[in-house]
């Protein structure tokens, strides 16, 4: 459908290029933005712009920051001993949420999935190695992936991958259903998963 307005219909377009807007979505936000005092709109878009031209990722854990370092790898009342392994850095909002995790994290910015061609040189998986055996005395690695085939996949190569190193290696309880994104499951569920986690050699046998 086209709108009276060239800039309106360019605006829809450019808002429902985002996930999970469609176009009906976007018309509403964009005639809501129309009604603002001018002020208001211009503060929404330049922080939108400063957002993408400032943040990076943490060079340590890759999770998003305004630093080199984010909050929670230069927090130096973390446990910098655990490591907790996750596909995605809405993943560390979520379990962050829950209050029960006091170590750092690790985003792969993935999993390993053949069927979409994403292989293992495609994730950060180089860089946890290296994170674990470079002397930060890590003792363990926590495996918080979704429970879905790809999520599994993902957790045994990072297991075999420090079979030579005596980091212990743990995976969260299955509390977290089978199939189920972490993002979705709820505060006190993920919480229990993770206080509850279990070395990841049991999970073989399951």
């Amino acid at each position: 459908m086209e709108h009276s307005s060239k800039y309106i219909e360019e605006a829809v377009e450019q808002m429902s290029s985002l996930p999970g807007i469609g176009r009906k979505t976007a018309l509403r936000l964009i005639l809501s933005l129309v009604k603002r005092e001018p002020d208001r709109v211009k503060r929404f878009a330049d922080s939108l712009i400063q957002m993408k031209e400032n943040i990076r990722f943490c060079s340590s854990c890759f999770n998003l920051s305004d630093d080199p370092l984010c909050t929670i790898c230069s927090n130096g009342n973390r446990d910098h001993s655990t490591i907790c392994v996750v596909e995605d850095i809405r993943d560390v909002m979520a379990i962050e949420s829950t209050q029960q995790y006091n170590g750092v994290y690790h985003v792969l910015g993935g999993r390993i999935s053949p069927m979409d061609g994403v292989g293992p040189s495609e994730l950060r998986l180089d860089e946890l190695k290296e994170r674990v055996t470079a002397g930060e005395e890590v003792r363990e690695v926590i495996l918080a992936l979704s429970a879905t085939m790809e999520g599994d996949t993902t957790n045994f190569y990072i297991y075999r991958s420090f079979g030579d190193h005596t980091v212990n290696i743990t995976t969260i309880a299955r509390g977290v259903g089978v199939g189920t994104e972490l993002e979705y499951a709820d505060e006190i569920t993920l919480g229990r998963s993770i206080m509850n986690r279990t070395p990841f050699e049991m999970s073989l046998s399951r």
